[in-house]
């Protein structure tokens, strides 16, 4: 077989499709600025679409704490957490992470992705005859850890608890069930009707996965999330979130109950064989969850940020999906157009915003996912929305009424 023949064919039909994806190589400066290096030169940038939502990568409490772990445990963790790994600093994160969401414990991962895909097929695969029922949006992380799992599946209706409860109606009352869904859901910017399916999964005895890792930080007191924003976290079995989202750095995580947490600390290959995050990374994420936990004029200046951006956007007629999060998304529909708007905002404009298209999101959605910071100035949100009209007008795309 031509092995290199079949990839560039592979890759010839992203090209062709206009899914093919492009990284821009960028150095973060302050705030949102970055300097873009391409084709041998340099140029300053505004980002507007990091999912450093708060700025807590460059906060300097933050930077401090990684700089003190560093030069105190070195760079790396030196192991797994069962070998030579298991630091201060890791335990340290885990109490504060279970304490921030009302839980008894929390277990580290090195990434959200990990966090989900070995929770969800570790609880799954272990639980006899466990069927999952996963909202038809859920995260790839989500969906890849439940497939891996070989545990039966019941993909329900995005958002819809009609759907979600015919389905655990019909199942036997002693089957064991997760119901497995988001909080805020990263490409529509939606937010899960969590009281309610936290009703039907105590009605028909399932455990509730939620994952908040576009909330954490963000909503609720001291950044716990929309379950605890909305008084429910105690009603969720197992809340999943990230540390490179609202805490800015790297890492997952999720906080249960002890026993939960230890069965799947004994029993996930996930995390057993993984090396831990290194000790400075952890400080780093223990010092945003202090912060944070004492910034809501941080977050209102944030929601108020993306408010002006909708209102800005509104004002140049160019349409966005309405939701109740701090995500905007502007659906563009067709890939090609979709790259181009990028394009031409970062060759016209010095804007940066990357495309999102097909597969992270249905072909004939493809959109811009803008992601306005407390640190966007006024006049960043005005250059935003004066480009994002001019173009949007030079492409002939249709109006918003």
């Amino acid at each position: 077989m031509d092995y290199e023949g079949f990839f560039d064919q592979q890759l010839d039909g992203l090209r062709r499709g206009g899914n093919y994806r492009r990284f821009a190589e960028l150095e973060c400066r302050a705030g949102p600025r970055a300097t873009l290096h391409a084709e041998g030169t340099t140029r300053p940038v505004t980002v507007w679409c990091s999912n450093d939502y708060l700025g807590m990568g460059q906060h300097p409490r933050v930077l401090a704490a990684m700089h003190a772990a560093l030069d105190r445990h070195g760079a790396g963790a030196g192991g797994t957490r069962n070998i030579a790994g298991n630091h201060h600093c890791h335990v340290a994160l885990e109490r504060a992470l279970a304490e921030l969401h009302g839980k008894p414990a929390a277990l580290l991962f090195n990434s959200g992705y990990l966090a989900n895909w070995t929770t969800l097929g570790t609880l799954a695969r272990r639980l006899e005859g466990c069927v999952v029922l996963s909202d038809a949006a859920n995260h790839a992380s989500m969906i890849e850890g439940i497939r891996h799992s070989g545990a039966r599946c019941q993909i329900f209706a995005h958002n819809d608890v009609d759907d979600l409860a015919a389905r655990l109606a019909a199942l036997p009352r002693g089957t064991p069930k997760i119901v497995a869904f988001e909080s805020v859901y990263s490409m529509d910017g939606d937010i899960a009707p969590i009281a309610a399916i936290c009703d039907l999964a105590a009605r028909f005895g399932a455990l509730t996965y939620l994952d908040e890792v576009h909330a954490v930080g963000l909503y609720g007191p001291r950044g716990a999330g929309v379950a605890a924003r909305e008084g429910l976290a105690s009603r969720i079995d197992v809340i999943e979130g990230t540390l490179a989202k609202g805490f800015g750095l790297i890492g997952g995580y999720i906080a249960a109950s002890a026993s939960l947490c230890d069965f799947v600390r004994s029993f996930a290959s996930g995390f057993i064989f993984t090396t831990a995050l290194p000790p400075a990374i952890a400080a780093g994420a223990l010092a945003a969850i202090e912060v944070l936990a004492e910034a809501d004029a941080l977050r209102a200046r944030h929601a108020a940020q993306v408010a002006g951006v909708r209102a800005a956007l509104d004002a140049e007629g160019v349409p966005h999906l309405r939701n109740q999060s701090h995500i905007v998304p502007v659906v563009v529909g067709d890939p090609v157009l979709c790259r181009r708007m990028c394009q031409r905002l970062l060759d016209e404009a010095d804007i940066y915003v990357q495309p999102i298209n097909y597969p992270t999101v249905p072909r004939g959605t493809e959109r811009l996912r803008l992601t306005p910071s407390p640190l966007h100035a006024e006049a960043d949100i005005a250059h935003l929305a004066a480009a994002m009209g001019r173009l949007w007008a030079d492409l002939g795309l249709r109006r918003a009424a």
